[in-house]
C-alpha cells in the first residue's frame, strides 16, 4: 500500500501504465508529486528522466535520471518526484511481493543477520539497467501481458538484485510483520511524515486503539495533536536556521501543501513562515 498526497499534483499531469498489477510505468509532466510512502511491498525502481528527491528520518537521498534503487517494505520515507531540462518525471517500478519472494526463496538457504533496511541505491548497475530497461517495450502491448513471463522477468530482478548485493537476502527473505516496539522511539523519528494513524500504529506493531491508548500515556495529548506540534515546531526550526524555503519546509515536515502549511504555523506562532525569511 502507497499513499499520495496529490495537494499540488494534476491528475491531468500524472500517468500510470500497468503491464502488471506489480510492474508500472509513472510519468509526471507538473510541477512536483509528492509521496508518503510506506510500502506493503519491496519497490524496485528505475528513474527514466527526471529527479526524485527521497526524505528518510536521518537524512536525505537526491536521485537522478538513470538511478535504480529499492524502497523496503514498511520503510517510511517522503518522496517527491520533479520533472527536470524539460523532461518529465518518468519512472519504471516493480513491486516485490511477500508471495513473490516466499515462493522464490523456499528452496534456498539463507544465512539470516540483523540488518537495518534502507533504501539503497545501485548506481546504474548495468544487469539491473539492462533488465528493466527490457520492460519498456512491453508496455505498448494491447493484449494482456502473460502471467508467466511476467513471473520470469521479476524472478530476473531479484536474482541480479542477489548477485549485485550481498547483504540483500535479509531484506528480501525477511517475511515478519512489524512487532510491538518502543513508541516514543518511534514517533519521534518518524513525525514527520505525513501517514494516517491506521499506519503508524500498525508500524509501531499495535492496534489503532492500542496506539491511541498508549500515545495518550506517552505524550498526554491526542496524535493529531502532538503531531502537528512536532511538525511546526521542526519547520521553525528549519526556516530559521537554514537556506530552505517556506514550499521546501511544508514538504519536508509532513504538511498537505502549503496553504494548510501557511495556516496552521500563523495559529501556532502567530505570524506567518514568510516573516522568518529575514533570518535566512
Amino acid at each position: 500500500m502507497i499513499f499520495v498526497n496529490l495537494s499540488h499534483t494534476s491528475i491531468m499531469d500524472y500517468h500510470v501504465n500497468y503491464i502488471t498489477p506489480e510492474i508500472k510505468l509513472s510519468c509526471y509532466e507538473g510541477k512536483r508529486f509528492k509521496t508518503e510512502a510506506a510500502f506493503s511491498d519491496h519497490l524496485l525502481v528505475w528513474l527514466i528522466s527526471g529527479e526524485t528527491k527521497i526524505i528518510l528520518a536521518d537524512r536525505t537521498m537526491l536521485l537522478g535520471a538513470g538511478s535504480a534503487f529499492l524502497i523496503p517494505r514498511n520503510h517510511l520515507a517522503t518522496i517527491i518526484n520533479t520533472p527536470k531540462d524539460g523532461h518529465p518525471h518518468k519512472a519504471v517500478a516493480m513491486h516485490l511481493s511477500i508471495e513473490r519472494l516466499r515462493h522464490f526463496y523456499q528452496h534456498k538457504e539463507v544465512k539470516q543477520k540483523r540488518v537495518m533496511d534502507k533504501i539503497i541505491s545501485f548506481h546504474q548497475h548495468p544487469f539491473l539497467q539492462s533488465c528493466l530497461v527490457s520492460l519498456i517495450p512491453y508496455f505498448d502491448l494491447k493484449d494482456r501481458f502473460p502471467d508467466d513471463i511476467a513471473t520470469i522477468k521479476i524472478t530476473e530482478a531479484i536474482s541480479i538484485l542477489r548477485t549485485i548485493d550481498n547483504d540483500i537476502d535479509p531484506i528480501l527473505a525477511n517475511f515478519e510483520e512489524p512487532y510491538k516496539i518502543a513508541l516514543e522511539e518511534f514517533m519521534e523519528k518518524n513525525f514527520m511524515f505525513n501517514l494516517p494513524l491506521e499506519k503508524f500504529s500498525s508500524l509501531s506493531g499495535r492496534s489503532l486503539t492500542t496506539f491511541k491508548r498508549d500515545f495518550n500515556k506517552i505524550f498526554n495529548m491526542t496524535p493529531q495533536r502532538w503531531l502537528t506540534k512536532k511538525r511546526l515546531e521542526r519547520a521553525y526550526y528549519q526556516l530559521k536556521e537554514t537556506q530552505k524555503r517556506p514550499i521546501e519546509v511544508c514538504y519536508e515536515t509532513g504538511f498537505e501543501n502549503l496553504s494548510h502549511f501557511s495556516y496552521a504555523f500563523k495559529k501556532h506562532f502567530g505570524y506567518p513562515p514568510t516573516a522568518l525569511l529575514g533570518h535566512i
